[in-house]
């Protein structure tokens, strides 16, 4: 699943186009090393289809390379974070 990166400012998206939908998550910049995931939606018609885990994995490799935290303030990937103990070294609570 390809996922495309945009930044304007200190706010960002990530997101991916399958089968005519498009599924995102979006996050603000808080500081250089911290990002605050505040957002995800997939529609209806992805439901059940990894698209929501594959932005959720997506959003936790971007901070390991760029070596960042991530508060996860939407409901989504807080329950991402808490089911994936291997996730922990960039989750700030």
């Amino acid at each position: 699943m390809d996922i495309a990166n945009e930044e304007t400012g200190s706010h960002g998206r990530y997101s991916t186009s399958v089968e005519g939908y498009t599924g995102e998550m979006t996050y603000s910049r808080s500081s250089p090393k911290l990002i605050i995931v505040d957002h995800t939606h997939v529609p209806d018609e992805l439901r059940g289809k990894g698209v929501g885990q594959a932005l959720a994995k997506h959003a936790i490799d971007e901070a390991r390379n760029g070596g960042w935290k991530i508060i996860p303030l939407c409901p989504f990937m807080r329950a991402q974070a808490l089911r994936h103990p291997d996730w922990q070294d960039v989750i700030q609570a």
